[in-house]
């Protein structure tokens, strides 16, 4: 009976890194010099949080979370966020017939597994807003009758910098709602010569084939839960999320459930890299990314020039790492 225990826990760790070394290949075809980015995206896919990924225009946002949904066999619905999108544009609407005929309810492009929120700062707060409700609490509620999404459920937003004309910047609570905020950021001159070799005769995105499907990867990230992280990393974890708490620089530092939030991602990145359990290591290179763009900065700090993701290295650095277990 062990035996046969060891051989299934063997067969599941197979199949994790399987899927996993499938879906880095695939965006690595697609996306060129972004290997962190890349095992960021696949941990918080697996750590079931939601991506939020800000740039600036045509460095290849959209294109990763496309790749994405290509590599998983399951529904993808794509929002393209514009100033005139309503809240029902995103989540549905009820129609009604007449007096004899109950109303029925059409749903909106977020009933699917992977939903992409293109250029989500490009729609008013109100519109923006329809997602808080699904990706908290993965339902939609309309007038009155709430509706369950399906399982698993990730959205992947694209947005440009606030600072650019005809944006909103995202409310706290929004921004609060996504696990992880990533910078695709310029690739290095390698990469972008090696970009315009692959794509001299076709796009990579029209070549892509499905690696798994959904039901994998609901079971893979019951598999993280199941990772361990030590109580003295516990400790660690949220020493570092509440130093954003306290820290001069910061107005409003990071919630409770970032101190969630990274602890799942940190144990599917631990995961992903064939570990069953958390490294110092794994928290640490998440920190900035879970971290840093809930944070609300005073007003010295940008007179200074001072940002979030500042402060989160200068809190890495100052915070003590606990030591190894003992063995």
């Amino acid at each position: 009976m062990t035996n046969s225990v060891l051989t299934d826990a063997e067969q599941r760790s197979e199949q994790f890194t399987s899927v996993v070394s499938a879906l880095h290949d695939g965006l690595t075809s697609v996306i060129t010099g972004h290997g962190a980015l890349i095992d960021t995206t696949i941990a918080v896919l697996l750590a079931q949080g939601h991506i939020l990924i800000e740039d600036v225009p045509g460095v290849g946002k959209t294109t990763l979370a496309k790749a994405l949904g290509a590599l998983i066999d399951t529904k993808i619905g794509r929002i393209q966020f514009t100033p005139d999108l309503l809240p029902s544009d995103v989540t549905g609407v009820s129609i009604i017939h007449d007096a004899q005929t109950p109303s029925s309810f059409r749903p909106g492009p977020v009933f699917a597994n992977i939903v992409i929120a293109d250029e989500i700062n490009r729609a008013s707060p109100k519109a923006q807003s329809a997602l808080l409700e699904c990706m908290a609490e993965r339902q939609v509620t309309v007038d009155g009758q709430t509706y369950q999404l399906p399982n698993p459920f990730l959205v992947i937003a694209t947005q440009n910098p606030i600072e650019m004309d005809g944006t909103y910047p995202l409310p706290e609570a929004q921004r609060d709602r996504f696990m992880a905020r990533l910078d695709v950021g310029y690739p290095s001159a390698d990469a972008e010569l090696l970009m315009l070799e692959q794509r001299e005769r076709n796009d990579p995105l029209d070549v892509l084939v499905p690696v798994t499907d959904a039901a994998t990867i609901t079971a893979l990230a019951r598999e993280v839960k199941d990772v361990f992280l030590a109580p003295a990393l516990k400790t660690y974890l949220v020493s570092l999320v509440g130093a954003t708490r306290t820290h001069q620089m910061v107005r409003v530092g990071a919630s409770p459930r970032a101190t969630l939030q990274l602890a799942r991602a940190a144990r599917a990145l631990a995961a992903t890299r064939g570990r069953r359990f958390v490294l110092p290591d794994d928290i640490q290179q998440l920190a900035s990314q879970v971290l840093a763009h809930r944070l609300v900065m005073t007003a010295q700090s940008r007179s200074e020039g001072v940002t979030a993701a500042d402060v989160i290295a200068q809190i890495i650095r100052s915070v003590p790492v606990p030591p190894p277990a003992h063995t």
